[in-house]
């Protein structure tokens, strides 16, 4: 019977899911030219492009540590994601990430005197940082008070968006739904696809026909 009454409700309401608005390249330029040098600023955006550029989820960027990390010479650095939603046994994945981030990282770590632990952690209203990660609860509440400053729509920003930004960007940019699954850590191509299916109907056999007629 309960079986029977979810199938009604689908047929009825439809099974497509509310997507997270995306915090990609066009919302990070905003977010930057609004956002100041306070502390929790300069933490707040390095969490920001740290979750772009790994395409982290929200338990996966408070657990970072600054043994985790590797800064290269060229700027650039590694982070080490030691277990994940789907990598329980956990192997871990090492990602990389870009010489924006990398500045925006050691920015906080230097201004908040992080040289051991976590890499994100509370800053109360003394200015005083924490000693103890940030809860995972907070990200969605830091990447709201960005986008609410930058002018955009708070309300559909959630801790997902840095991740869909950042999807929707690596297939704008040309990679393909395995080198996107391979990046985000998904076992299965159905969350990227969704994130970027406008972008992908724009690649797809309706689109390629319309190209080659020139219509």
């Amino acid at each position: 019977m309960v079986r029977l009454a979810l199938k009604r409700m689908a047929r009825t309401l439809g099974t497509r899911q509310r997507q997270a608005a995306p915090l990609g390249k066009a919302e990070i330029a905003r977010i930057f030219d609004t956002t100041g040098t306070t502390l929790p600023e300069c933490r707040d955006v390095a969490l920001l492009l740290t979750m772009r550029d790994m395409l982290a989820r929200r338990s996966e960027v408070v657990a970072l540590e600054v043994a985790d990390m590797v800064f290269a010479a060229d700027g650039t650095a590694t982070a080490l994601i030691r277990r994940s939603k789907t990598d329980q046994a956990g192997a871990g994945q090492v990602c990389w990430l870009g010489r924006q981030t990398v500045r925006e990282l050691r920015r906080w770590l230097d201004a908040a005197r992080i040289a051991t632990g976590p890499i994100f952690r509370p800053v109360n209203q003394a200015g005083v940082v924490g000693t103890t990660g940030l809860n995972g609860s907070e990200v969605s509440r830091i990447l709201k008070r960005l986008a609410q400053r930058a002018r955009l729509e708070p309300s559909a920003i959630s801790g997902h968006s840095a991740r869909v930004g950042m999807a929707q960007d690596l297939v704008a940019g040309g990679a393909d739904l395995p080198a996107v699954m391979q990046a985000g850590r998904w076992k299965s191509p159905t969350m990227p696809a969704r994130y970027a299916e406008r972008l992908l109907a724009g690649r797809g056999a309706v689109a390629r026909l319309h190209g080659r007629r020139g219509v």
